[in-house]
């Protein structure tokens, strides 16, 4: 009898927590509900709507522009840039080199600090690496309206060779924007290195080295590469209407760029600083003849050339003689 009642006594409690995990599953269901965000009526209920009161239907929303439209719209973002004063574009360059100095900084504070995995793993590393971190420096940039230099060398461009805008606005807005990232990330290599976060990782002194020892062809090609994949990121990113669809554009080439071990001259002004600032033996001159000179040159080539003028030539009139 006491086994049967054991079996009774289980039986109740099982009951029990089952009801009381009903209730609970109710309870949340209900608030969950309740403080829900309600998302608009269905487009074609919206529509069906409009047309029995006798109103115009809406056109259907676009989430990514179709190619020529894409084209024109990175062209006119980039005619809007070079219009813009020196002292805007400095200012919001700052804020740009701000954005891309923290991705830089996440991603050495992340995939810079696993040192076993590199070892075990270093594919895996490298889209740790690659991940977290300059994704979301880029989508803060472009989001928030900042000035990145390396986006300029493809938007801008194709301002000019569309007659959008002039060559010393040009000139103008790649100044002042390479200027205010520098100013930027300068300003962040200090501030993370003041905040003793990194700790005694050799992660930044690592990579600041690594980077300075290239030869300069290298540095160079490194450099064309990296702004093919940002640009395309930055090119794509101008055509979303949704934040998802800029954070999509924009998250898979960055990753990539840094998971390959390409070089941006933007995110390379906070990390060799930094790097510098904890012990890496770089000189300021070797900063920029070992890496920043090279590096922002391929990064013109692949900006200008690599992204722009494919699309320049086939969906603009890249080239052609202007009335």
């Amino acid at each position: 009898f006491s086994h049967q009642g054991n079996k009774g006594s289980r039986a109740k409690r099982t009951g029990k927590m089952i009801a009381r995990t009903f209730l609970l599953l109710c309870v949340l269901a209900v608030s969950s509900y309740a403080f829900a965000v309600q998302q608009p009526a269905p487009f074609a209920a919206r529509t069906t709507a409009l047309k029995m009161t006798g109103g115009d239907a809406l056109p259907p929303p676009v989430d990514l522009k179709p190619p020529a439209a894409l084209y024109q719209g990175a062209v006119a973002a980039g005619a809007a840039k070079a219009a813009a004063p020196f002292g805007k574009i400095f200012k919001l360059g700052i804020v740009a080199g701000c954005h891309i100095a923290f991705g830089a900084y996440l991603a050495i504070t992340v995939g810079g600090a696993c040192p076993g995995i590199a070892q075990t793993n270093p594919g895996l590393q490298k889209i740790i690496l690659g991940a977290f971190g300059l994704p979301f420096g880029l989508i803060m940039t472009l989001v928030s309206g900042a000035e990145l230099f390396t986006g300029n060398t493809a938007l801008v461009t194709g301002a000019v060779m569309e007659g959008k805008t002039t060559k010393s606005n040009l000139i103008k807005n790649w100044t002042a924007s390479y200027l205010g990232n520098f100013v930027g990330s300068l300003i962040l290599a200090y501030l993370a290195y003041k905040s003793g976060t990194l700790g005694a990782g050799p992660g930044a002194v690592n990579i600041a080295t690594a980077k300075c020892s290239l030869p300069w062809d290298v540095a160079f090609v490194r450099g064309i590469l990296c702004n093919w994949l940002v640009c395309m990121a930055v090119y794509m990113a101008s055509g979303c209407s949704t934040m998802i669809g800029k954070m999509t554009a924009v998250w898979f080439p960055i990753s990539a760029f840094v998971a390959l071990g390409l070089d941006h001259s933007v995110a390379n002004m906070f990390i060799i600083p930094l790097g510098m600032m904890r012990g890496a033996e770089i000189s300021i001159a070797a900063m920029f003849t070992k890496n920043l000179i090279p590096v922002t040159l391929g990064n013109i080539v692949g900006g200008a050339l690599c992204v722009m003028m494919p699309y320049g030539t086939t969906l603009g009139s890249w080239f052609q003689k202007k009335d």
